[in-house]
């Protein structure tokens, strides 16, 4: 199947992406434990494995006295810390979490948020039973949207996925109340103003080449809703939005509205970010 990418060339749109290991295995063997801390640790290391931020906005909150150590404020940073120092959040202790990292295939009508008193159901409804740690999203897919999406307590982790310099692709699968004729398709790739940003799709093209009304695209942009943006924009509704692929990481063998634990190697691959 090809596509057309924003250099004007021809490409194959991949029907799959490669798939990971989805060998069964024990929590500990997938979501490694941290291991027992015996030498001092920075500060706001500390405070990203809790899960409460990322390293830098640990910083932020060392400076702003909002961290104790043993009962006093500190604000000094790069100092350290170890096991038996008691640190305290807003006078609330804090433990070295182990980190977790999960893919949902989200389903529809599901909310990405961790409470929502309107929503008959969230992502974090789907996940509760999967650890102790209290995760959260990596970001936002609309309640209509489908697919995959990451849940972490790795704060530093979500502080990079979501910040606007992370431009790592993203693939979504488009279902549309009509045919996608081929100069709206060229104007996707060669950019439109959309309010006041320009948007350019990496790459697009037709699923099925006997069915116009399913697209697939790649996009950098994390702006929100850029995808139905760009549709609506040129008069077309999106009846279906599945993104097939973040960070990565894909829905293969994850049925819709099952999770799975990352493996090693997946959770190697997102810190090193050496995907595309």
């Amino acid at each position: 199947m090809e596509r057309e990418n924003n250099k004007g060339k021809k490409q194959k749109f991949p029907k799959k992406k490669p798939s990971f290991n989805k060998k069964k295995s024990e929590k500990e063997d997938i979501a490694k434990k941290i291991s027992d801390w015996k030498e001092p640790l920075r500060l706001n290391k500390f405070i990203s494995n809790a899960g409460i931020c990322s390293r830098r906005d640990a910083d932020d909150l060392i400076k702003a006295g909002e961290i104790s150590v043993n009962g006093k404020i500190v604000r000094e940073l790069g100092i350290k810390v170890s096991p038996k120092d008691d640190i305290r959040y807003k006078g609330k202790k804090i433990s070295r979490e182990q980190q977790v990292y999960i893919l949902l295939n989200k389903p529809k009508d599901v909310v990405t948020t961790v409470r929502d008193k309107h929503a008959d159901r969230t992502v974090i409804d789907i996940v509760k039973n999967a650890c102790p740690e209290r995760v959260y999203p990596v970001g936002r897919l609309d309640k209509n949207t489908t697919g995959v999406l990451l849940l972490t307590n790795d704060g530093e982790l979500t502080k990079q996925l979501t910040h606007p310099s992370y431009n790592k692709k993203k693939i979504y699968h488009v279902h549309l109340n009509k045919d996608l004729i081929k100069g709206d398709m060229l104007k996707i790739i060669e950019g439109l103003k959309l309010d006041d940003d320009f948007i350019q799709a990496d790459a697009i093209s037709y699923v099925d080449e006997k069915d116009k009304t399913q697209i697939g695209i790649e996009i950098h942009s994390g702006q929100n809703r850029i995808v139905r943006r760009i549709f609506e924009s040129l008069g077309y509704k999106i009846k279906k939005l599945d993104r097939v692929y973040f960070a990565g990481l894909t829905k293969k063998n994850v049925p819709r509205g099952k999770w799975r634990f990352l493996t090693p190697q997946e959770i190697s691959i997102l810190k090193r970010k050496s995907f595309k």
